[in-house]
């Protein structure tokens, strides 16, 4: 399948990993990179940008497609290293970052100086028109189904999406939510739906994806969230 998302990252499948604390480990991200879509190493679970950077290196010996670095900026009195994190994956030479939390402005100018595209987790409309205004290349928008952080709107994906189509300038969506879920601590189990969410997204362009179930595969996916790709 081929679309601006799969485009935009140089990827077979339109299926992007989610950043899990815990979860998001090299294995997951290579697994996924190699089943076609593009994972993702969380970022705040190696915690310094030394481990990370070995991380990101333990990635590499089970892969060679492209895969991401999720970073989450959370509120705390101790904050991580922020800037040494984005420096080991400028340094590391990957090419997508996935953030999420507070709004990401402060960091793009390095990351896009680096050539380095940037996916920015949204809760809300507001949140996904502000991340195209400040320049992220696409928006992951998570209802209040979706595992993590959904934000405090409360708003569930089937409603959040059409509301994201009105108001983003031509977005490209896939809904991977289903009124019969399964919840999980990252996500809801869309196994048998994909194919119609595929159908009824003709126009879209990616899935944004948690965790495959057992085994990385493009079936049997653990999900949560959709992705909105800026029309540029």
């Amino acid at each position: 399948m081929k679309t601006r998302i799969t485009e935009l990252f140089g990827i077979e499948h339109p299926v992007i990993q989610g950043g899990m604390h815990y979860v998001g480990l090299a294995e997951m991200a290579a697994a996924v990179s190699n089943a076609g879509g593009l994972g993702i190493i969380t970022g705040l679970t190696q915690g310094t940008p030394e481990k990370l950077t070995a991380e990101i290196n333990r990635c590499r010996d089970m892969t060679d497609k492209p895969f991401g670095v999720n970073i989450t900026f959370l509120p705390t009195l101790t904050p991580p290293d922020y800037p040494g994190l984005f420096q080991a994956i400028i340094d590391s030479g990957v090419k997508a970052v996935e953030t999420a939390g507070n709004n990401p402005a402060k960091w793009l100018p390095m990351l896009k100086e680096a050539d380095i595209k940037v996916i920015h987790k949204c809760t809300a409309v507001r949140h996904a028109l502000k991340a195209q205004q400040i320049g992220c290349d696409a928006a992951s928008v998570d209802g209040f189904e979706c595992g993590g952080h959904p934000g405090e709107d409360d708003i569930p994906n089937f409603i959040l999406l059409p509301l994201i189509v009105k108001s983003v300038p031509s977005p490209s969506i896939f809904s991977p939510s289903s009124p019969k879920v399964i919840p999980t601590s990252a996500g809801i189990l869309i196994s048998p739906p994909l194919p119609t969410v595929i159908l009824k997204s003709v126009s879209s362009d990616s899935i944004f994806s948690c965790v495959p179930n057992i085994k990385p595969t493009l079936t049997g996916i653990l999900t949560s969230v959709v992705a909105v790709k800026f029309n540029k």
